[in-house]
């Protein structure tokens, strides 16, 4: 099997996480970005999770449906939980697919 190609780095500000990503949201990453964001919901619930998108250079179905997912669960939570620095084709993506209006996607850098 195929290693998975995306790493989370993961930045605290005193009201925010910034969960830098880069690489590819796909079947084989999902599980390592729900986990993270999981964890972060249950032991730390910060006022808002940005996913800084903008080292992502690919995103399957799975990743997006993740990405719903993880949205839901921080709303949830009553946690923000944002996209950041979503490139063009993701973008276009969410378009195509009707999720943008699901996900917050943030100006925020």
């Amino acid at each position: 099997m195929e290693r998975p190609e995306l790493s989370i780095a993961v930045q605290r500000a005193p009201d925010e996480v910034v969960i830098q990503l880069a690489g590819e949201i796909d079947v084989l990453t999902v599980n390592e970005l729900s986990t993270v964001v999981h964890e972060l919901l249950v032991d730390e619930q910060p006022n808002r999770i940005v996913l800084d998108m903008s080292g992502v250079n690919f995103c399957d179905s799975q990743g997006l449906g993740t990405l719903v997912v993880l949205s839901r669960k921080a709303q949830h939570a009553q946690v923000v939980l944002a996209l950041a620095n979503v490139g063009d084709f993701l973008m276009r993506v969410l378009d195509i697919t009707g999720l943008r209006s699901a996900l917050m996607i943030s100006s925020h850098s």
